[in-house]
């Protein structure tokens, strides 16, 4: 069972020693999964546990919060996958300004070496860390002679002659193409939640829906085709809206998920919706009788769509 910590100094969490991988993780992207596996089997070779540390908030969302860049992954949803990818620890490290004070040395020294007792250490290509981003691999080597632990550079990984990152799986989702989103990430991209209650107002609509939370900016908007999972034995399909309802006066990001043909209760329960198709974008209508009408027509085509496809497959 994977733990989690948050502090970057503390009692010592790795006594006989630990691998550790760094990143911020936002996506899980193949990339990403790379160089967990990689840490869990150096770990592995070694005897000691495999730690993956990020960051929550993202150091860009601490230094823009008025416009914070789009997230993939919410903290919950980037710690279980890395669980997923075997870590053994997992820290997702405070970033605020006593981290944003701390020099690359004193990181290196209280979380590293203090807290996780490193052998090794792994990052991915041009890593930067520490007050200024002035610490590197360079760095992490000259501290790493002196304290007893080895640091080193995971290639990047190359898909259909691209480097995969983040950002290009960003432009991607905000440009509607699931499918090179996919192929990026390994997997379909989907948003995973608890069910919580909204205002109720699809279910008057005659569309109830499921809503799932997004307290970040997300990387894509609008009305979707898309598979809901953790419903039935199998994906259920959907009509989906994320956004922030601009007609009904709507704020922060929700995501709202009508299941074809479903009756009863979600609230409370974790689904994941996998989105296959944008069908438009989030549009702020005159009053309710125009929003019903495309409500209608964004089912119609989504049923269509969803009738034609199926889940989980990578093209």
């Amino acid at each position: 069972m994977s733990r989690l910590f948050r502090d970057v100094e503390g009692g010592r969490l790795c006594p006989a020693g630990s691998v550790i991988c760094i990143g911020a993780f936002d996506g899980l992207h193949l990339g990403h999964a790379a160089l967990v596996r990689h840490t869990v089997a150096r770990a592995r070779e070694l005897g000691v546990p495999a730690v993956a540390l990020s960051f929550e908030p993202l150091p860009r969302e601490f230094f823009a919060p008025q416009s914070p860049p789009p997230r993939l992954t919410l903290p919950r949803a980037k710690f279980e996958g890395l669980r997923g990818l075997g870590a053994d620890l997992v820290g997702l490290l405070r970033f605020d300004a006593r981290m944003v004070a701390m020099s690359a040395e004193d990181f290196v020294r209280h979380s590293l070496i203090g807290r996780l007792a490193a052998k090794e250490v792994w990052v991915g290509p041009e890593f930067r860390f520490g007050n200024r981003r002035r610490g590197d691999l360079v760095l992490l080597r000259q501290m790493g002679a002196e304290a007893g632990f080895t640091a080193n550079e995971i290639e990047s990984l190359q898909v259909g002659g691209e480097r995969v990152s983040s950002t290009l799986i960003r432009e991607a989702l905000s440009a509607g193409d699931f499918a090179h989103a996919a192929r990026l990430l390994g997997r379909p991209y989907g948003i995973d939640g608890r069910v919580v209650h909204g205002c109720r107002l699809g279910r008057e609509l005659g569309y109830p829906t499921a809503n799932l939370r997004f307290p970040k900016t997300p990387a894509l908007s609008g009305v979707y085709a898309a598979w809901v999972h953790g419903v039935g034995t199998k994906p259920w399909p959907s009509v989906s809206s994320f956004g922030t309802r601009p007609t009904v006066g709507g704020a922060e990001p929700l995501l709202e998920a009508h299941l074809f043909d479903f009756e009863g209760s979600l609230y409370g329960w974790h689904i994941e919706v996998e989105f296959v198709a944008k069908l438009r974008d989030e549009l702020k209508f005159p009053g309710l009788p125009e929003l019903i009408e495309h409500m209608h027509r964004d089912a119609e085509q989504a049923r269509r769509i969803l009738s034609e496809s199926s889940s989980r497959v990578i093209a």
